[in-house]
């Protein structure tokens, strides 16, 4: 199995994320992971007794405006958790998910993935969340979250495996179909729950979509990217492929790194409209940037002009969205969740 070009990403610099940040981004999440409207529903419906509200279908994720970012909100909470237990919102996160993670919740989230309606459901985004808050309750020892949310981040795992051998190819829009970001957070998954199969799944798929691309041209972004194309590629790459061939890797994918080159993954995006929820998601495209940047940084040698570079973009995508992840639902929901991506990482 190849091993990452990188330190373990949610360990490398999470302790010096500052308390007051910490206890800012849990308020927000608490704010929104249990408040069910306004509300997009990812949902298939069979017949009249299909129409149901989002509590009835999701008892765990029926907050935060849709499924996905009500996951990658107790991602984010189980984060803060760990990395500060001292927040003052530590007890109000305890009893949340002592609340939320039960059995019967658990049971009813995989029974919604076994109607022939859901085959499609949350593919890839949302499988990748769950696995990501799997790998995140895992560093839980003490508490029992873990061992009960198992069975949906199983049926998710399951679903990458039947679903990988058949995606020829990849998706490489900046929104939730994106393959590369899947590839990121289920390797996250894989990792720390010790799956070696699953990890080389991952590792075989991104090499046959990704391994042979070179001279990106990065035209980006679009009009509602909340991920970079390219720079979330080349972030699959790191953790999946071993050093020595990341280090070719990105030559070839980026060779004019060193020269800021393509420029447009250098100047932040402008966000003209945050009440727009797809104009808005301008400001995370900023923040995975910043994300990706920082890691990518780590990747590259220190007297590679590059390095420097990359942090610098970095430090601009950060500055250019951080005052922005709350104010506004259609940002606030979910803001937060790639703000900590960026901070704790690289």
């Amino acid at each position: 199995m190849p091993s990452p070009s990188g330190p373990d990403p949610q360990r490398s610099s999470a302790s010096s994320l500052a308390r007051g940040t910490a206890s800012r981004f849990a308020r927000i999440a608490l704010g929104h992971v249990t408040r069910e409207y306004p509300n997009k529903l990812d949902h298939v419906m069979a017949g009249d007794a299909d129409a149901r509200t989002p509590r009835d279908l999701h008892p765990i994720f029926f907050g935060s405006f849709d499924w996905h970012s009500c996951v990658h909100g107790y991602w984010l909470l189980a984060t803060l958790l760990r990395i500060r237990p001292d927040l003052p919102e530590a007890e109000a996160i305890i009893a949340l998910f002592d609340d939320a993670f039960t059995s019967d919740k658990v049971a009813a989230e995989v029974a919604y993935l076994a109607r022939p309606e859901s085959r499609g459901f949350e593919r890839p985004y949302g499988w990748a969340w769950d696995l990501m808050l799997q790998a995140e309750l895992l560093r839980h020892p003490a508490r029992p979250w873990a061992a009960r949310h198992a069975p949906l981040a199983e049926a998710f795992a399951d679903r990458f495996r039947a679903f990988l051998p058949l995606a020829d190819y990849p998706v490489r829009a900046g929104v939730h179909s994106n393959t590369a970001f899947a590839l990121v957070l289920a390797s996250e998954y894989a990792d720390m729950a010790g799956d070696a199969a699953l990890r080389q799944l991952l590792a075989t798929r991104a090499m046959i979509w990704y391994g042979q691309d070179a001279a990106c041209q990065a035209w980006e972004p679009s009009g509602d990217d909340f991920l970079s194309p390219a720079l979330i590629e080349a972030e699959a790459m790191r953790r999946l492929m071993s050093k020595d061939m990341f280090d070719v890797w990105i030559v070839r994918f980026l060779p004019d790194l060193a020269s800021k080159q393509p420029a447009t993954l250098f100047t932040p995006a402008r966000v003209s409209d945050r009440s727009d929820g797809k104009i808005a998601h301008l400001d995370g495209l900023n923040l995975s940037r910043a994300w990706c940047w920082r890691t990518l940084a780590g990747a590259l040698p220190d007297l590679d002009p590059a390095k420097m570079h990359a942090i610098n973009a970095a430090l601009n995508h950060l500055s250019a969205a951080v005052p922005h992840i709350s104010g506004d639902y259609m940002g606030e929901h979910w803001l937060a969740t790639f703000a900590l991506l960026a901070l704790t990482n690289g």
